[in-house]
């Protein structure tokens, strides 16, 4: 089946994109749509649209995916963001989230466990299973690396959140008392724990 390009709409970078009448549209440089001899109008053949997939832009896919990945660590979701921000068509990205993932040079669980285990002394469970779920990383992923790595504990984490906020319960209103309270909720503590701990930090 042959695909009509319908438009060839100029870019940043000296790039080109290509806009084909099924509603795809992907870029190639200058150079690539003249080697091509792509013109308004004309018809790729199914053999010359597998070539620019497969030859020119799942290759690209594949180190721009490398090249964000050296940069820095990032979920799955998050690499597919970025390629599609790139303008790489979805089997393409497909294909270089596929080969990154066969080398482990990108894996959520890894992710995961890095990222909890440098803020679990400022963040709840709660809050982490939350972040992280945000940034596309399964509830499973999270629980499995949270029962590796999380060794806080909240009301330890509450007490020292309230020594760093300067919390005095002898000179603390009630509007402070509030504020306090919806800080650490916001933090993604229990209640319980928070009115718990706070009422022996008041007693002591």
């Amino acid at each position: 089946m042959e695909l009509q390009v319908v438009a060839l709409v100029p870019q940043e970078k000296k790039k080109i994109r290509v806009v084909l009448d099924n509603g795809e549209s992907f870029l190639l440089y200058k150079g690539e749509i003249k080697s091509l001899s792509l013109v308004e109008g004309c018809f790729l053949t199914e053999e010359l649209y597998q070539k620019i997939m497969d030859e020119i832009l799942e290759k690209r896919a594949i180190k721009r995916a490398m090249y964000l990945l050296q940069r820095q660590e990032r979920t799955e979701k998050q690499l597919w963001e970025k390629l599609q921000q790139s303008g790489y068509p979805v089997e393409c990205i497909e294909k270089a989230v596929s080969y990154v993932k066969s080398y482990h040079y990108i894996d959520d669980f890894r992710y995961a466990s890095v990222y909890i285990r440098y803020h679990q002394e400022k963040e709840s469970r709660k809050k982490l299973t939350s972040k992280l779920m945000m940034r596309g990383i399964d509830r499973k992923v999270i629980e499995r690396a949270l029962e590796e790595e999380y060794v806080s504990d909240e009301r330890s984490q509450i007490q020292e959140l309230l020594k760093k906020r300067h919390y005095n319960p002898e000179t603390a209103d009630d509007k402070m008392y509030r504020k306090t309270v919806q800080f650490l909720m916001r933090k993604g503590f229990k209640s319980n724990d928070i009115f718990r701990v706070i009422g022996e930090y008041s007693a002591s």
